[in-house]
């Protein structure tokens, strides 16, 4: 979550926190090798051709497409930055612990 506020795009399984920020293409990438209902790190044989994939994709975008890499920069930043962060996390956390 900390890279985000720096610009840098995710790109991760969906798992934790990535399930709920991930728009692909957008904020970052998600690696979908893991068919849905398994679990993660069950398929190995999946995994790294998605990953490869993804690499592939991400790179291309990185070297070639520079003024786009810089926009899913730029949503990192204003989506998941600004939802992401302490101060909400705290704030959720007392009003559901205390005030519910």
């Amino acid at each position: 979550m900390k890279a985000a506020v720096n610009g840098v795009p995710s790109l991760s399984v969906l798992d934790g926190w990535w399930v709920e920020g991930c728009i692909e293409g957008v904020t970052g990438w998600a690696i979908d090798g893991v068919p849905p209902g398994a679990t993660v790190g069950s398929s190995p044989r999946a995994d790294g051709p998605a990953l490869h994939r993804k690499l592939t994709e991400v790179a291309t975008l990185f070297y070639r497409e520079r003024g786009r890499f810089t926009e899913i920069m730029r949503h990192a930043i204003a989506l998941n930055a600004s939802f992401f962060n302490t101060q909400r996390m705290m704030q959720q956390y007392v009003l559901r612990a205390y005030f519910s």
